[in-house]
């Protein structure tokens, strides 16, 4: 028998800071027809006439900051420990491959490695706890793509979330302990924005999301595959390891672009209701992503850091990703087995 082969899929990164490159790498992701599903016309002239030449450099300025000069970016730096340590903890019998959606490596190359290799079946684990269209499911539609081309295709399985494993929550908890969540004035879990469109897309019974109060935070038949309702009850699973009272944190989500609504509450605007009620130490999660990245790394710690000081708090504390922590790398093997 021969090997099966396992495909972790991130979302990708930049291959470089430079201005021309990470123009690159927005355009991919922004012409994705998930990402911006909006007419093909105006995504085209949205994203290549104003999005990417305006937001080009300023997202260049950005990743220099958190860019090092031998391991890249944070989110490559660690995708690949992570498919290392898997592959580590899976042994022979499997072929972990490593593919970001957008830029290098790709979906396609990874593959190509896994055909090359003859294995049995392939299992394709999209990197993000929640599932959305727009990252997971852009994720699947790119690997179905690319196998149609195939003349034989093997078994494929693909995971559709893991917002609720059990030793991803502890992992992310774990973390947070070692800052003594009691000290806090307040717990923020924030998560990456979607359009508030996106989710009521996404609801096939059309009869639940944004008709029924407060239809988010709790997950029923009608919401279990909406990301906002993933996302709260990722958030509930942590504070309750961590013993967090309710009253004690906020779900919000953050990263938004545009003026159309978007997933609500935003996390600038929970940082300024918390500092008019003087709280001065916060402690941030960011469940929605298994490794650090540029919205953690540089919005939450720089940006929000920044702007939570000036509106008078004393200290904003990011609580690390789950990065390439061995009991993340437990949870993925879980994933593999069991998932």
């Amino acid at each position: 028998m021969g090997k099966k082969g396992i495909l972790l899929v991130n979302l990708g990164t930049p291959d470089s800071p430079s201005t021309a490159n990470v123009r690159k790498y927005l355009k991919q992701f922004l012409m994705d027809e998930r990402v911006i599903d909006v007419n093909p016309i105006l995504r085209n002239v949205l994203v290549k006439g104003v999005i990417v030449p305006f937001r080009g450099p300023k997202s260049a300025k950005l990743y220099k900051q958190i860019w090092d000069d031998k391991t890249g970016s944070p989110l490559m730096y660690y995708s690949i420990l992570q498919a290392k340590a898997l592959q580590a903890k899976l042994g022979d019998n499997y072929q972990v491959e490593l593919a970001m959606r957008y830029q290098s490596p790709s979906i396609k190359s990874a593959l190509d490695k896994l055909k090359k290799a003859q294995v049995d079946s392939i299992k394709v684990i999209p990197m993000f706890p929640h599932y959305a269209s727009a990252s997971t499911g852009s994720v699947i539609q790119s690997v179905m793509q690319q196998l149609s081309q195939w003349l034989t295709i093997p078994p494929v399985t693909f995971v559709n979330s893991f917002y609720n494993h059990p030793l991803m929550i502890k992992t992310f908890a774990n973390n947070g302990k070692k800052y003594q969540p009691e000290t806090y004035d307040h717990v923020l879990f924030s998560f990456h924005g979607l359009p508030q469109r996106q989710l009521v897309k996404s609801d096939h019974s059309q009869q639940h999301c944004q008709k029924v109060s407060d239809c988010c935070h709790t997950i029923t038949e009608n919401n279990k595959f909406c990301y906002s309702a993933q996302c709260y009850h990722t958030a509930q699973l942590i504070s309750e390891e961590l013993q967090i009272p309710k009253e004690k944190y906020t779900v919000c989500f953050q990263s938004r672009l545009g003026k159309t609504p978007w997933v609500q509450p935003y996390t600038n605007e929970v940082l300024k209701t918390l500092a008019a009620k003087k709280y001065k130490k916060l402690l941030v999660f960011c469940p929605a992503f298994v490794a650090d990245c540029l919205e953690t790394v540089y919005e939450v710690t720089v940006e929000y850091g920044e702007e939570f000081t000036e509106m008078g708090g004393q200290h904003l504390q990011l609580v690390e990703s789950l990065n390439d922590n061995p009991l993340w790398i437990e949870a993925l093997e879980d994933i593999v087995l069991n998932g």
